[in-house]
């Protein structure tokens, strides 16, 4: 019951605060602990490709496990102190996983700037959420950069580490944490990482494969709770789900496309590199920025249903196994 408390608690002031800049974060510190460790590993195993492979699936064994063993150690002794400190501690480590309030107040950010009709500063607040070139973006490119990455977003950045949370609590919610740290951070086919950040890549697809999945029904549901296109979403993710270089971020991708009627992904460039890639959805209308709103209306009310089911379904679990404290 008190995970279930602590899960709520963090819902919400995620949904009200967001990420404070003067809170200390632990994704810093997951990603602090990636370098380090990376450092560390480059000098002991050789610079070859067998020895940069063996030292990144080491690492990406070694972050996810020493994690999940100190946060679980870590709320164990504050039970033993008083269940209090427990349930404060774990709400705040709750709290600090999800990205809902963030994630749309970044989007807005862009939304507004296109609106005004600054198309410069609207290229700045996309590039602070996408990992892209955005200097030479359209007003549509710009658009369709936003509402990609709340599609992507709120499978990776809410949906997953909640449903870690309902299964494991903060623990586990932390645990997936590391493992999307670890990724975003080496999990690149460049020259630097193409051998050393295969393991983490690989287990990032891993753990998102089932949460990109529910997100994408979530989202669905969402889009009809929100007077968008449930079929169209529907059918789009059927279709398209799979025209992504990631097994896993064209499922809401897909989704989002097809409640909005409009077309995502295509060519984009990285560092100055074009990258190739297929469109996503039908062009029925042309993108607008008001559709960044739409996407955000469906990533908060997919929210809303993950949270209510699941806190359903673990209560259930909770009460008939009489795991009432925790």
């Amino acid at each position: 019951m008190l995970t279930y408390l602590s899960i709520l608690i963090g819902f919400v002031l995620d949904l009200i605060l967001g990420d404070p800049e003067w809170m200390p974060h632990p994704v810093v510190q997951l990603g602090r602990a990636t370098t380090a460790m990376e450092r560390r590993l480059r000098k002991w195993f050789p610079k070859t490709e067998k020895g940069e492979r063996a030292a990144g699936r080491l690492m990406a064994f070694l972050l996810p496990f020493l994690t999940l063993i100190v946060v679980f150690d870590f709320l164990w002794l504050c039970y033993e102190v008083t269940p209090w400190l427990y349930l404060a501690m774990q709400s705040l480590l709750c709290w600090q996983c999800l990205a809902m309030k963030d994630l749309a107040t970044e989007s807005s950010r862009v939304q507004q700037a296109l609106e005004s009709g600054d198309l410069e500063k609207a290229r700045k607040q996309v590039s602070r959420i996408v990992g892209r070139d955005t200097e030479n973006l359209t007003a549509g490119g710009v658009t369709r950069a936003a509402v990609e990455t709340v599609a992507e977003n709120f499978s990776d950045g809410v949906i997953a580490p909640l449903l870690c949370m309902l299964v494991g609590g903060a623990p586990l919610a932390l645990t997936y944490k590391a493992i999307n740290t670890m990724d975003s951070m080496v999990g690149y086919k460049n020259e630097k990482y193409v051998n050393f950040g295969r393991g983490p890549a690989k287990l990032d697809d891993v753990a998102n494969w089932i949460p990109s999945r529910i997100s994408a029904f979530l989202w669905m549901a969402a889009a009809g709770l929100t007077g968008n296109s449930a079929k169209g979403a529907f059918q789009i993710w059927k279709r398209d789900r799979r025209k992504h270089a990631s097994p896993n971020a064209g499922q809401t991708e897909a989704a989002c496309a097809g409640s909005l009627g409009v077309r995502l992904a295509g060519p984009i460039s990285y560092f100055g590199e074009p990258v190739e890639k297929e469109y996503i959805g039908d062009k029925t209308r042309k993108i607008t920025p008001k559709d960044i709103r739409k996407a955000n209306r469906m990533m908060l009310v997919g929210s809303f249903l993950c949270l209510f089911l699941g806190l359903v379904i673990r209560f259930a679990i909770c009460y008939y196994n009489d795991w009432i404290m925790y």
